[in-house]
């Protein structure tokens, strides 16, 4: 008995496990790309000389489905989506600190400085996505080593 099952219906996720971690994978280019849409916009902002930035809309939403994906992958490969998602929640985080850090940038007229940290952390998080979607490819030679 699955704990989980009253809850989920863990069958019926279990058949979409591989579409669950490519639409992860997917997700996580989707955030790379509005991460450097939103520092673009910001970047005109600070230019055009306005202090308050706001946040990219579709940097958030992407980050949103980011998290739901990596949550919904847990329930069907729980180590795997475990990783996952405290990679991604450490992600998240990293943005918010990273938006905060260029907001007082912006107000307080200092340089305008790329996301650095958000960047290594989505590329964390899209090694290991990108390790969990496409395992297939390394599966006969990870099988030879481990």
């Amino acid at each position: 008995m699955q704990p989980l099952q009253f809850f989920v219906p863990v069958g019926a996720l279990a058949e979409f496990e591989r579409a669950v971690v490519v639409v992860a994978f997917v997700l996580v280019l989707a955030n790379m790309a509005t991460r450097l849409l939103g520092y673009r916009k910001h970047r005109q902002k600070v230019e055009d000389g306005e202090e308050d930035l706001g946040w990219y809309v579709p940097h958030i939403v992407t980050s949103l489905l980011l998290v739901l994906a990596s949550f919904a992958f847990m329930i069907v490969e729980p180590h795997g989506g475990m990783v996952l998602s405290v990679l991604v929640v450490g992600m998240v985080i990293t943005d918010f600190f990273d938006f905060e850090a260029r907001s007082v940038e912006a107000r307080n007229g200092l340089s305008f400085e790329r996301p650095k940290a958000s960047v290594v952390a989505s590329v964390v998080v899209l090694l290991y996505a990108a390790f969990q979607a496409l395992f297939f490819l390394v599966k006969p030679l990870w099988n030879v080593i481990i």
